[in-house]
């Protein structure tokens, strides 16, 4: 009787041992809650069609929520995620602490030299890779060529913010929720001070000396900032404080912003009938510049890592690759547009002329694009590399206190001063206690 059982016993075990080998590798990507990002992700049931042994799990996240559940993840070596979207600032510092998975094999056509240089050099560490962009983008000056018109104003190459100012001062009629200008208050080293930040370059302020002693009680930086709070107070929307990219781009798209200064990114949207009431009043121009115009465009590409801790390395790889490729970015193309198609990261794109006929806004984004210099971004000399962020590990949790200090001043609930004088004190703090002086 017992060896009649050894054939079921063999089948049972066959069967479990095909179950096994056939089950999905799940993997879990962590993303922003951006335009992009969404259609990456309903573009990826291509990807599972193609792929039948690998199942998405998506996280999509606000920014801010985003940037501390990857953080913390992967500092503790939590294992929640296995693709996470990141930036330029994590993907250097993380690859650097051995917290990423290197790109190294590649296969040829992707293309790696196709990478626009900038970007390319900005996600790797010793000459090794550990991201691939998904998009990259600069910061640009939006506004409606049609109120301009109207109004008999033009719009220099590269505005001044004093002349962003008197632009914003003519073009702000309340009354009828036309808002001079649309700018990030939002509290976040990734949100409002992304902005901030680029436009203290362009008053002559710097994060730090060449001694790493922060100067946010100088005339640069509360001139800087002065101005900032004045502008959106005056000529702002009703809530600046809580308005960050996502916020500001539906404003804008639905009429209620004259003026805007943000990613280049969003020109695929404000030129998007479908989504914007505006979309064929929009004119670019070059992000505003002051005493200087260092530092006044911004350089970010959110991209796509894998954390040494996943458990599904291979499937991530596989589904990294295919979304930062150029097949993904005729995917985009054939399903939402050319002008859609990912922006900022392969020089084969601005190439096309297809491309740069459907999308207006392409030639400002990759001049904008190739101003931006994070090792010569500032008026005075810095012992740092970074435009709106600086590339060492404490500058995080200082931005981030530092925004909410830039917000509070915006609010009404400190004046600049008292916000100023907070800001040094806490990162000098900061710095103190990580050792870069005494």
């Amino acid at each position: 009787m017992k060896y009649s059982l050894i054939p079921s016993v063999l089948a049972l075990s066959i069967t479990l041992s095909f179950q096994a080998s056939s089950a999905a590798t799940t993997v879990t990507i962590g993303t922003v809650n951006n335009a992009d990002m969404i259609l990456m992700q309903q573009l990826s049931e291509e990807f599972e069609r193609s792929h039948p042994d690998i199942d998405l799990k998506w996280v999509v996240l606000e920014e801010n929520t985003l940037r501390q559940r990857l953080t913390t993840d992967i500092a503790t070596k939590g294992g929640q995620f296995d693709v996470a979207t990141i930036g330029l600032y994590e993907t250097g510092i993380w690859g650097a602490r051995g917290w990423l998975m290197p790109f190294q094999s590649l296969p040829a056509d992707y293309a790696v030299d196709d990478i626009l240089p900038a970007v390319r050099d900005g996600l790797s560490v010793d000459g090794k890779l550990y991201a691939l962009p998904f998009y990259a983008e600069s910061s640009m000056t939006y506004y409606r060529t049609d109120l301009f018109e109207q109004a008999g104003l033009s719009m220099p190459e590269q505005p001044t913010w004093e002349q962003i100012r008197d632009f914003a001062k003519a073009l702000h009629k309340p009354e009828r929720e036309q808002y001079g200008i649309c700018l990030r208050g939002k509290a976040g080293w990734g949100e409002n001070m992304a902005l901030v930040s680029t436009l203290a370059n362009a008053f002559g302020a710097r994060w730090f000396d060449e001694r790493w002693r922060p100067e946010f009680t100088g005339s640069e930086w509360t001139g800087a900032i002065n101005f900032y709070v004045d502008l959106l107070k005056n000529y702002g929307p009703p809530g600046a404080s809580t308005n960050g990219f996502n916020e500001n781009l539906a404003l804008f798209n639905s009429g209620k912003c004259a003026l805007w200064v943000d990613s280049t990114v969003a020109g695929s949207f404000v030129t998007d009938g479908n989504q914007s009431k505006v979309s064929g009043n929009v004119g670019f121009a070059l992000a505003p510049k002051q005493v200087t115009d260092k530092g006044t465009s911004w350089l970010w590409a959110w991209s796509l890592a894998i954390p040494v801790t996943s458990d599904a390395k291979d499937a991530a790889t596989e589904f990294v690759t295919w979304a930062t490729s150029k097949d993904y970015g005729r995917l985009v193309a054939e399903k939402a547009g050319i002008a859609a198609m990912p922006p900022g990261t392969r020089q084969s794109t601005y190439a096309l002329e297809s491309y740069m006929r459907a999308a207006p806004f392409a030639q400002k984004t990759l001049e904008s694009l190739n101003r931006a210099n994070p090792n010569d971004a500032t008026f005075k000399p810095v012992p740092y590399t970074g435009i709106q962020v600086v590339s060492i590990p404490e500058f995080q949790s200082i931005a981030t206190q530092v925004g909410k200090l830039v917000s509070g001043a915006l609010t009404g609930q400190m004046s600049v001063d008292q916000a100023m004088k907070s800001a040094q004190s806490l990162t000098e703090r900061e710095m103190k206690r990580a050792a870069y002086y005494k």
